[in-house]
């Protein structure tokens, strides 16, 4: 399962949704060449893109964690529900408008080293005529991108419209969700909200395709910062004056996000544009191939692409969020409250860590292996990148498994206080932190098969998720509704459909590697028998903790067994952190030599 987009506003988050370039990707483009061996400076800018997002999550993260400690004093568990059902509308509006446009020109391709930052100019006579904007120049390939990234506004009004009639349907009955004050434009600011990020969206997908990370850390950063100080403000500020404004702090807060967001892409982009000889608006293209583009605009190739697209990311997004979906069919409004505390807390490391190095994944996989035969040598680098994310991934399973059952619902208690503590948030969460592991290894797995599956692959794919999502509903009714497991059944479904994902994905990785002369190597994957022993030990002296202490001195209890295990993890597996670590520093240091001659120390770092 993927993790929320940047747009997500605070505390309602109830599932991990998918970042917003997390959409699954199709067969490579016509166009692509046969790949050839990996470059150090693609490995090192994808290795730079992910350190960029996971500082930017981290963060913005932290200071949204700092909002949400404010916001829970003045939020009733109902008001926090409605706001993860209009947080869902708007999350719905922006996946089916956008994703399965971004799928596609994520394998259109990416630019080389100097396009990537902008640097590779052109000429006044150059961006003033028509071969700047030729399909086989630079300029026109970044064209085609925003001339198709423009079409997600084109489909994100008539969506934003039908899907806000339908939650208003959908409410009828609810007389305590109908009730709430500033409902309706409450809803109307999340839609319009919703269109201004669309706005953005060519200037995110230039950004993307030449991994101008910076660029984007910088725009989802400071609107962060003003969704948070305007969702705190106005809350604060009704609650001074004792007005009840609903859920309307939440929805100024989005309408801010999308404005700063929208204004400084703008500010970004529009000199990358104009360096590089084309335009954020839509231009025509020319072409040795007329027929490949519609209205000399849109690239036929990767239309089509995106609409094949289309059908299976709506699914995966459907199983993304469904057990915000289920929660809000079988349960009241405070029980989806309870429900979104526990899982945005529980789900924190996913939007903290996970979902940036899946993004960043994805494109270098796509790169590395967008030609249907990809070189040794490309085939080897995906593959051990792939295995030792995931021996990464498999140590923090250990981490979590062993602490976080115990630790979180005491953190929980003395971060949100007893009275949410006290609503069934504490349970919750512990049952949560059994499904972070599953929710981390699916997402890279998932990235791999996105960048390589063919279009008959990608079907297959939508099949079982489909499968796997019916499955969901009716797990999750028996244990809602049969069983009576509240929030803990939810997560207990979740975690069954994310384990057959998990496995169907890494079905396809064994098969492929298989066609093309390489195989994964379960071995090196596994944590070493130290580690697991020091896991297995760790939480058992966890679970023999005295009871009845206050929930802070459990915690410092808690933190000592934490910090020796820590110790011995590291030592167990010092050899391959040291690997992974020297790996890093090599390709980082082959990217700075591959450098051009006589450019400055600046530039050097940057490639």
């Amino acid at each position: 399962m993927a993790k929320p987009p940047p747009s997500a506003s605070p505390l309602a988050s109830p599932s991990a949704p998918p970042s917003p370039s997390a959409s699954p990707s199709a067969s490579p483009s016509p166009s692509a060449s046969p790949s050839a061996s990996p470059s150090p400076s693609l490995l090192s800018a994808s290795a730079q893109g992910a350190s960029f997002l996971i500082l930017l999550q981290v963060a913005s993260r932290l200071l949204t964690f700092a909002v949400n400690q404010v916001l829970l004093r003045f939020l009733s568990p109902a008001l926090l529900g409605i706001s993860t059902q209009l947080e869902l509308y708007q999350v719905s509006v922006l996946y089916f408008s956008r994703e399965s446009l971004r799928g596609a020109l994520q394998r259109s391709g990416g630019d080389n080293g100097e396009e990537r930052e902008g640097t590779a100019e052109v000429t006044r006579e150059e961006r003033n005529g028509a071969a700047s904007l030729h399909d086989d120049t630079p300029a026109g390939r970044a064209q085609t991108v925003v001339n198709l990234s423009h079409l997600s506004l084109a489909l994100g009004l008539p969506i934003a419209l039908s899907l806000g009639r339908l939650y208003l349907r959908s409410q009828s009955a609810q007389s305590v969700v109908l009730a709430t004050p500033f409902l309706h434009t409450s809803l109307r600011l999340y839609g319009l909200a919703a269109i201004v990020e669309l706005l953005a969206e060519p200037c995110f997908v230039v950004a993307q395709h030449r991994l101008l990370f910076r660029v984007r850390a910088g725009a989802e950063s400071a609107a962060t910062v003003a969704r948070c100080l305007v969702t705190c403000g106005v809350a604060v500020g009704a609650a001074r004056r004792g007005r009840d404004v609903g859920v309307l702090p939440f929805a100024l807060g989005q309408m801010a996000f999308a404005l700063v967001l929208l204004a400084v892409y703008r500010w970004h982009m529009s000199g990358v544009a104009w360096r590089g000889g084309f335009s954020m608006s839509c231009r025509r293209i020319a072409s040795r191939l007329p027929s490949q583009y519609i209205l000399s605009a849109f690239s036929r190739p990767l239309l089509a692409l995106a609409a094949s697209l289309f059908l299976q990311s709506s699914i995966k997004h459907l199983l993304t969020q469904g057990d915000t979906l289920l929660i809000a069919a079988l349960s009241t409004p405070a029980d989806q409250g309870v429900y979104a505390l526990a899982s945005n807390y529980g789900s924190l490391a996913a939007r903290l860590l996970f979902a940036p190095v899946e993004e960043t994944t994805r494109v270098l996989f796509s790169n590395l292996l967008s030609s249907p035969t990809p070189s040794k040598a490309a085939v080897s680098t995906a593959t051990s990148t792939l295995q030792t994310i995931l021996h990464l991934y498999l140590l923090l399973a250990l981490v979590t498994l062993s602490l976080a059952p115990t630790l979180a619902p005491l953190l929980l208690s003395l971060v949100a206080g007893p009275r949410w503590s006290s609503s069934g948030a504490g349970p919750a969460l512990a049952a949560y932190t059994y499904y972070i592991p599953l929710l981390a290894i699916n997402g890279v797995l998932e990235a791999f098969v996105a960048s390589v599956a063919t279009s008959t692959e990608l079907r297959r794919q939508s099949a079982a998720l489909l499968a796997f999502s019916v499955g969901f509903a009716a797990s999750g009714a028996l244990f809602l509704r049969v069983l009576g497991w509240g929030a803990r059944g939810l997560v207990a479904a979740n975690a069954a459909s994310m384990a057959l994902r998990v496995l169907w994905s890494g079905w396809f990785i064994v098969a492929y590697l298989r066609r093309h002369g390489g195989s994964l190597r379960v071995g090196e994957m596994l944590p070493a028998r130290g580690s697991v022993a020091a896991a297995v030990c760790a939480g058992a002296a966890l679970t023999r903790l005295p009871s009845g202490s206050s929930d802070l001195w459990g915690l410092i209890r808690g933190g000592a067994v934490a910090g020796v295990f820590g110790l011995v993890l590291i030592h167990a597996e010092r050899r391959f952190l040291m690997e992974s670590y020297r790996l890093l520093q090599s390709k980082t240091s082959a990217a700075a030599a591959d450098a051009p001659k006589g450019s400055s120390e600046k530039d050097a770092a940057r490639a």
